[in-house]
């Protein structure tokens, strides 16, 4: 069963690897790791009441903070956007899986 699992991660992979690569891109560009920028993302979110990390370790925990030091610009919010666009529609309904 981990087979399956392991190949069906490729295949998402695979299907999203231009937006992956974009996503780096603009994270390399800003100077920020791709899981700051996950978590600064989040946090400027207005709709977002709060974010849970669970981080397991303390040395996760200073890592996780360092997403409060990203500043995510107008444009980087926006290049966001267009890299990851949401799935339109009316919520939760659009979000539905």
């Amino acid at each position: 069963m981990r087979g399956h699992y392991h190949l069906r991660a490729q295949q998402t992979i695979e299907r999203h690897r231009p937006q992956l690569e974009a996503y780096e891109k603009l994270c390399a560009e800003i100077g920020a790791q791709p899981a700051d920028v996950a978590l600064a993302w989040l946090l400027n979110n207005p709709v977002l009441t709060s974010v849970i990390t669970g981080p397991r370790t303390p040395e996760q925990l200073a890592a996780g903070q360092k997403a409060l030091d990203v500043h995510l610009s107008d444009d980087v919010l926006k290049r966001l956007d267009e890299i990851w666009p949401s799935p339109g529609g009316e919520a939760p309904e659009a979000y539905a899986w």
